[in-house]
């Protein structure tokens, strides 16, 4: 009883996310060790491809309907205001149909679109399709569970299923590999792991879940909804933009280094969406706004103090952690991945944070519609100087600049200096340091290569 009262529901939701990209580490890791998995990098390439497709074509969908579902549950028009004792809910049903209907709508797009999907620079048709649909549809409807969770305030249950689930994924996926049943029984695994979450997302509706459809709840939730959703298709498509791109112009074997390279710190993202998410109902009145704004700024500065250095840090070693982590043959693979720890510069910060609570998602989607625009000519362009390498800056630069935008919105239209929600004195002093560390190990590289 002692440890489920130290859990908070943030924490909750940052180390379920922080424990998949452990798992996913992992897995990347063993799948390069050749003397344990016996997978070529052309193989690796396929399973890297497979996950990156499945990603790339629901992750504006889920973390748009997500993100809506917070605001709205208990706090909208078509169902009554309940108390928060009340065990059933009727939004929930109502989000669980939501997202099963993009999921089955978008694998029947790739199902008919299937013999018009070519990869790499040989326009190879796109490998193991079907297991890609049936993986796709199972992956996209179970992140509900962590906010079944979440809304119900029960942390230490996020964590429990978490940690349950994750271990079980490294064992379906890296057990098959490990007795020489090849890639393909990989992704059997992979699938057989989010069957079980899915079945595990059925008990939980069933037990907090009222199963009344509500077409006005979900015409509700689309309205505000859809923006965020176009939103997140543009300002999140930039990484999965430069996987494509590394994928057209490169081969199996190239593209797994890329991909094993185009990763941000670890824990980063997933703790900064956490806290994101777990915000997102703190703006539900003017009343709430003011402390809302004080705790964002309070918690993302307690995020500052670790990810920085440790950014910092890993900076520094990233070479050796590659090589030592991976396989030799992974070693170029550290050059993206240190430019992709300049991410942290514009994750840490929540401008977004504050328009998606406040329910004006437009806002969040007409400036990723400019932003995103200038990403595309301008990966174009520094990957025709630099490489890879060019990609990943272009992807970094373009989420400077939408957190920018967005943070001088707030500051001229709602009235919300950058102040009040980022301790800027902390955020500058962090940014320049980690910048100008980059550059001197970056020249360094240079004068090396």
């Amino acid at each position: 009883m002692k440890i489920k009262s130290k859990v908070n529901i943030v924490f909750a939701l940052q180390f379920s996310q922080i424990l998949r990209f452990i798992i996913f580490l992992i897995i990347s890791a063993f799948f390069t060790k050749q003397h344990l998995s016996h997978l070529s990098k052309s193989e690796i390439g396929d399973f890297e491809l497979i996950t990156l497709v499945s990603a790339a074509l629901s992750y504006f969908w889920v973390t748009g309907i997500i993100q809506t579902f917070l605001p709205l549950y208990n706090n909208n028009s078509a169902f009554p205001k309940r108390s928060t004792d009340v065990e059933k809910s009727p939004e929930i049903y109502n989000t669980f149909l939501i997202l099963t209907f993009f999921a089955l709508s978008f694998s029947l797009l790739i199902y008919i679109f299937k013999g018009n999907i070519a990869v790499y620079k040989d326009l190879r048709a796109l490998p193991y399709l079907n297991l890609l649909i049936i993986y796709f549809i199972l992956s996209n409807i179970t992140p509900l569970i962590d906010y079944i969770y979440y809304v119900r305030n029960r942390p230490y249950q996020i964590v429990v299923y978490g940690t349950i689930t994750s271990v079980l994924q490294l064992i379906l996926v890296c057990g098959p590999v490990f007795f020489g049943w090849g890639i393909k029984a990989a992704l059997y695994g992979l699938i057989s792991i989010n069957a079980v979450r899915m079945i595990w997302l059925f008990v939980l509706l069933e037990k907090y879940a009222v199963f009344q459809f509500s077409f006005n709840y979900i015409k509700h939730h689309l309205h505000i909804g859809m923006p965020l959703i176009g939103s997140c298709l543009l300002s999140g498509s930039s990484q999965y933009i430069d996987g494509f791109i590394a994928t057209w112009t490169s081969d199996p074997s190239k593209f797994a280094i890329f991909r094993y390279g185009a990763k941000e710190l670890p824990f980063s993202s997933s703790l900064t969406n956490g806290l994101s998410n777990a915000m997102l109902t703190e703006f539900a009145t003017p009343e709430q706004e003011r402390r809302a704004l004080y705790d964002l700024k309070q918690k993302s500065l307690k995020l500052m103090h670790y990810l920085f250095p440790i950014s910092a840090v890993v900076l520094l070693f990233s070479k050796w952690i590659y090589g030592h982590l991976f396989t030799p043959e992974f070693y170029r693979s550290a050059d993206v991945f240190m430019v992709y720890l300049l991410m942290l510069i514009c994750r840490i910060v929540f401008p977004q944070t504050i328009l998606i609570g406040m329910k004006k998602t437009r806002v969040v989607f007409w400036v990723s519609v400019v932003t995103i625009i200038v990403n595309i000519g301008l990966s174009i362009f520094l990957a025709s100087i630099y490489g890879l390498v060019g990609i990943a800056l272009g992807t970094v630069f373009i989420h400077i600049l939408e957190k920018l935008y967005l943070i001088f919105y707030n500051y001229y239209a709602l009235k919300i200096s950058p102040y009040k929600y980022i301790p800027l004195g902390w955020f500058f002093m962090y940014t320049s340091l980690l910048l100008i560390l980059f550059v001197v190990i970056d020249h360094r590289l240079l004068f090396i290569l």
